[in-house]
């Protein structure tokens, strides 16, 4: 029903605080990137298009189900009374569950992106002793 609005919600923040952090580095010359190749705002950029990706899918999947509608109220569930205490509680628990996991998605992305960047990719692992 109306899932979407919570990582649209993120991806909002997300955009807000990228563009932030973005006039910052410019403003004081300093990144992350020296060490690593990766500037905070890059990391953000990468947040928010799978924020945003995943937004635009679900929108257009619910407009393809006759679930949103281009006038007021927008949402068709919120037409009936009875139907917002369900699509409230889907916006609770299915909304809030895809934004947290595609968070956690982009934090092991960092921290692969990370790894790799410092050379911790090739983890060298002791043979055992009937190997040698």
């Amino acid at each position: 029903m109306a899932c979407f609005l919570v990582p649209m919600t993120e991806a909002i923040v997300t955009t807000v605080v990228q563009k932030v952090v973005e006039n910052k580095e410019k403003k004081t010359g300093v990144n992350h990137a020296e060490k690593t190749g990766l500037t905070w705002s890059r990391r953000l950029s990468w947040l928010n298009k799978l924020l945003w990706g995943g937004t635009i899918l679900l929108a257009f999947e619910h407009l393809w189900h006759g679930e949103i509608v281009p006038w007021p109220p927008f949402l068709t569930a919120m037409e009936n009374p009875a139907d917002v205490a369900p699509m409230l509680h889907e916006v609770a628990t299915i909304g809030v569950s895809m934004a947290v996991l595609v968070t956690i998605v982009w934090g092991i992305i960092i921290i692969i992106a990370e790894a790799k960047s410092r050379g911790l990719s090739e983890i060298k692992i002791a043979p055992v002793r009937g190997d040698q």
